[in-house]
């Protein structure tokens, strides 16, 4: 008996609780409401205005991105062209690979998927082989290696598959994720 009535009372309070915090909710949505039906047409015109200019701002950006070769995942020829194109770009992914790798051939096919959806970020992919100086400086030991530069330096490093879940078959989304983590990347 005790037992529900503590059930009953603890309903109400609940129920209560519930209908304050309705009230509050629907009295913001009125006043929110309320402030548009009061707008004037000058008052949508500049909301109109500011809408259409950050549209433009993000096209310009966007058409900048492509021309400095962000959109696509490409490989460099050598260590020079490393630090032209970080130079160049404020965020960039590096694969540090060697043909015979397995694991590297892996990479290749989420990063061309991922450099066509993150414009933001410029994808490359530089052989090993040809970049004995800069793999010591980063100091590269374990192939694959991503390194997430940003602002010209490197920030984080993706070594191995170990942070992909220590596995082959990981998703696209488990990279990408583990990139935006390091800011490389929007994450959407």
């Amino acid at each position: 008996m005790e037992a529900d009535a503590s059930v009953d009372m603890f309903s109400k309070v609940l129920e209560n609780q519930l209908l304050q915090t309705t009230k509050l909710v629907e009295e913001h949505l009125d006043s929110e409401i309320q402030k548009l039906d009061q707008m004037d047409e000058d008052e949508l015109e500049h909301i109109k205005e500011k809408r259409l200019e950050a549209l433009r701002k993000a096209q310009q950006q966007k058409q900048e991105w492509l021309s400095k070769g962000h959109g696509e995942y490409r490989e460099i020829p050598s260590e020079r062209d490393f630090f032209q194109e970080v130079k160049e770009s404020k965020k960039v992914v590096c694969h540090f690979y060697r043909d015979s790798t397995f694991r590297c051939k892996i990479l290749d096919r989420f990063l061309a998927i991922l450099s066509e959806k993150h414009l933001e970020t410029k994808f490359l992919k530089l052989n090993v082989e040809k970049a004995p100086f800069l793999c010591e400086r980063l100091h590269i030991k374990v192939i694959p290696t991503l390194a997430l530069v940003k602002d010209g330096k490197a920030q984080d490093y993706v070594v191995g598959f170990t942070d992909l879940g220590n596995t082959d078959d990981f998703t696209t989304e488990t990279l990408e994720w583990g990139l935006s983590c390091s800011d490389i990347l929007n994450y959407r």
